[in-house]
């Protein structure tokens, strides 16, 4: 999300990410903030199918304690998105295009 905002506010997502790197310099922002600023959702790490099921069974097994997820069900509802879009097979961090086509 961050990386289409600024890339609205005419700044390049390699450029946000530049800065992002040099504040927090953790492999997951540098690893995954280059997938979707190259747009390389393939091969996949991680398959977005994959990411909706796991998400599914950590929500039934909150309901099954009466622990409300609201984040969880809001992955999950980007996730259903970004199968419907037809990127199941690509990796989760195409969510990015889903996020995209909702503004």
């Amino acid at each position: 999300e961050a990386q289409l905002m600024v890339e609205k506010h005419g700044i390049k997502p390699s450029r946000y990410m530049d800065v992002v790197n040099a504040l927090f310099q953790s492999p997951v922002y540098q690893n995954y903030g280059a997938i979707m600023t190259e747009q390389r959702f393939e091969p996949a790490g991680f398959k977005m199918k994959l990411g909706l099921k796991d998400v599914s069974l950590a929500i039934e097994a909150a309901k099954s304690v009466q622990a409300p997820l609201p984040l969880g069900q809001l992955i999950h509802q980007h996730l259903s998105e970004g199968i419907a879009h037809g990127y199941g097979e690509l990796d989760w961090t195409a969510l990015i295009r889903c996020l995209g086509h909702s503004s």
